[in-house]
């Protein structure tokens, strides 16, 4: 059937006449005449519609590889916030001393030293969301990991700065029940 005609099938299989065949061909033949003189306009809207849908497909085609761009870089940066905190956390500790912060309206706690209560407290360490648990890393780190996901950061302080040196009184202790 591949070498036969589609006017030819239609008339083996009776579902057109002879007569009926001739008549389309002779309009079709007719209809060219006139587009050829330039006295009719060819019928181009089954090209204009094909050409919509190409550019309406091109359109969604673009859209999808935005999307899956979008993922790729969202997984880029999930798995260097997974690295960078991986590569700079501070080993747990289990000591009696904890270090209490909030997280999303809730008091949590982190077993901590006197130093890293200090750097917690100024600012040079801060704690973030790893794997289901909290880690304490250092504040380039932090600052590394807030630009890829801010989400991660649960405590930052803002950096305070130490006492200078030669300040005549730093050794005087300003007492917690001092009334004004």
């Amino acid at each position: 059937m591949a070498g036969i005609s589609l006017r030819d099938q239609l008339l083996k299989a009776g579902l057109v006449n002879e007569k009926q065949a001739k008549q389309a061909s002779k309009s079709k033949q007719k209809e060219q005449r006139l587009v050829h003189k330039g006295q009719a306009v060819a019928d181009d809207t089954s090209q204009r519609a094909a050409q919509e849908a190409m550019a309406e497909k091109a359109k969604r085609d673009q859209e999808l590889n935005r999307q899956q761009q979008e993922k790729i870089e969202q997984k880029a940066r999930a798995a260097q916030v997974k690295q960078l905190i991986e590569a700079t956390r501070l080993p747990k500790l289990t000591t009696e001393d904890y270090y209490n912060f909030v997280d999303d309206k809730k008091v949590k706690r982190l077993s901590v030293n006197a130093l890293m209560r200090s750097k917690l407290s100024s600012g040079a360490l801060a704690i973030v969301h790893h794997g289901g648990t909290y880690e304490v890393i250092p504040r380039e780190a932090a600052l590394k990991v807030q630009e890829r996901d801010p989400r991660r950061i649960v405590m930052l302080s803002a950096p305070t700065e130490e006492p200078e040196g030669d300040d005549p009184y730093a050794a005087y202790k300003i007492p917690d029940d001092l009334m004004w």
